[in-house]
């Protein structure tokens, strides 16, 4: 795993949400004041780019695959990630993905929410996530 500093969450978080939203190929169309406080990018930095912008390398890509395939089936997706910020930190989320529809429930876009990951979660995914991102090399 990486070796660089987190970011303090506790501390930057206090009690807000972030709260972003996509397209249906994932590309950023609304993030909220925290969102970008979070990651260190302005609003205009986000919208219109793929949310991958903040994967840290780090995440295996078996995590996302599932993800994709929740979401896309309909399904609300929960799980922690280890997202990198503008500036190189990086901050872990404990996050919820729901489908969007419109009118005749056809899927428009997600909509994602995150708080901060409890130490106890994040300790307990690093090492499985560490396993899974040897196997994918």
């Amino acid at each position: 795993m990486s070796n660089v500093t987190p970011i303090d969450e506790e501390y930057i978080y206090e009690g807000s949400v972030i709260i972003s939203q996509t397209d249906l190929d994932g590309t950023i169309v609304y993030a909220n004041k925290m969102f970008c406080e979070i990651s260190g990018y302005k609003a205009e930095e986000l919208v219109g780019k793929p949310h991958s912008l903040v994967r840290h390398q780090d995440m295996p890509k078996a995590v996302f695959a599932k993800m994709w395939q929740t979401i896309q089936s309909g399904q609300m997706w929960n799980g922690l990630l280890k997202n990198l910020r503008k500036d190189g930190l990086y901050y872990w989320v404990d996050t919820e993905i729901l489908p969007v529809r419109d009118d005749n429930e056809k899927i428009t876009g997600y909509i994602a929410a995150r708080k901060p990951a409890s130490r106890k979660n994040i300790l307990e995914v690093e090492e499985n996530y560490s396993k899974m991102l040897e196997s994918e090399r």
